[in-house]
């Protein structure tokens, strides 16, 4: 009996001499370092098993030898939750952090900025050129976007100008269609917040005209705090009936024909958009435009302006009269003549 009782003891010093020796191997085994690249990201498919991770690791050379994984995630049910997305990899050290990194779903995030005053010719390349982004917009027409995110048609068929500047997030395997639905989205708000607190005596039918005088005045506006004055002007210009003529809607009209200089057969040349031949407002924004300018526009500054002009300081000088604008464009001719040398 005795010896039998030594041979139990002995056995059970051995097993429990095993378990140690195991529990450190595996404790060693999640806390080797593994080699990780700069800005490398690994991307997890959904109903990844512990030996499906092993093989993983092993393929993208995080890990020499993963045998050892299934058997550690058993140990440490903590770690046993790894979520289907793609992480970063930048700070990891071991593969303990690595594993604590899968278990979290914390997905690494790519940005992309539409800036104030882009067209959408440059929101669809951005988005075109966007890392990880699905690409569901090519072969759609703008017209088809309309109907698709239930915007006001027009005679154009442009997207133009719904689309807010602003910097978004997105996460891998994100489409391009959800982004700029974002974007679309966003813009809807501001405009209808926008319209519905403006100013009750503005020359404007309708939001849309607002988003289209708002991209014009984001366009003719560097200085923020002039918006306010140069959408006055244009406020009084078409309660008045006067003509816009802004530079902005000629560029606009020339699409690819423009090359950084407007001539004055451009201001002639009578396009949908040229405000210096057409009575009124273009038939679509121009751009899209900031926050600032729709605010602008829904409430303008009470002046008498009808003219402004650069002062070559990135500002603009305004006038109430032709004369008192004429002299200001003198002005300004001396300021670029004096400069340009």
């Amino acid at each position: 009996m005795k010896k039998i009782l030594s041979i139990f003891l002995i056995l059970l010093v051995l097993l429990v001499g095993a378990g140690f020796w195991g529990y450190h191997q595996l404790q060693q085994f999640l806390q080797q370092p593994i080699p990780v690249q700069s800005d490398q990201l690994l991307t997890l498919e959904r109903g990844t098993t512990g030996k499906k991770l092993a093989t993983l690791l092993e393929q993208e050379k995080l890990v020499d030898d993963a045998k050892w994984l299934p058997w550690a995630l058993k140990l440490h049910p903590n770690l046993n939750n790894v979520k289907a997305g793609t992480y970063s990899l930048n700070g990891v050290k071991t593969l303990n952090d690595l594993l604590v990194l899968l278990n979290s779903g914390k997905e690494v995030q790519f940005s992309l900025r539409f800036g104030e005053g882009e067209t959408w010719k440059l929101v669809k390349k951005s988005l075109e050129n966007a890392p990880h982004l699905k690409q569901q917009l090519a072969g759609k027409s703008e017209a088809e976007l309309l109907k698709q995110f239930n915007l006001p048609e027009n005679n154009q068929h442009k997207l133009e100008g719904w689309i807010y500047p602003d910097t978004y997030h997105y996460v891998p395997n994100s489409s391009d269609e959800e982004l700029l639905k974002r974007a679309v989205v966003k813009m809807t708000k501001i405009l209808d917040k926008a319209w519905a607190e403006r100013d009750a005596d503005l020359p404007l039918a309708n939001k849309y005209e607002m988003l289209i005088l708002a991209s014009i005045v984001e366009k003719e506006s560097g200085v923020q705090a002039e918006r306010g004055k140069i959408a006055s002007v244009f406020i009084n210009r078409l309660k008045t009936k006067m003509r816009l003529q802004t530079d902005p809607t000629v560029i606009y009209g020339m699409g690819d024909e423009y090359n950084g200089n407007i001539r004055k057969k451009d201001l002639e040349q009578v396009t949908v958009y040229n405000t210096y031949t057409i009575d009124g407002l273009p038939p679509t924004p121009i751009a899209n435009p900031s926050e600032s300018a729709i605010f602008a526009v829904a409430h303008p500054e009470k002046t008498n302006f009808l003219y402004f002009v650069a002062d070559g300081t990135g500002g603009h000088k305004f006038s109430r009269t032709l004369s008192e604008h004429n002299r200001a464009v003198q002005e300004y001719l001396r300021w670029y003549r004096q400069n340009k040398k």
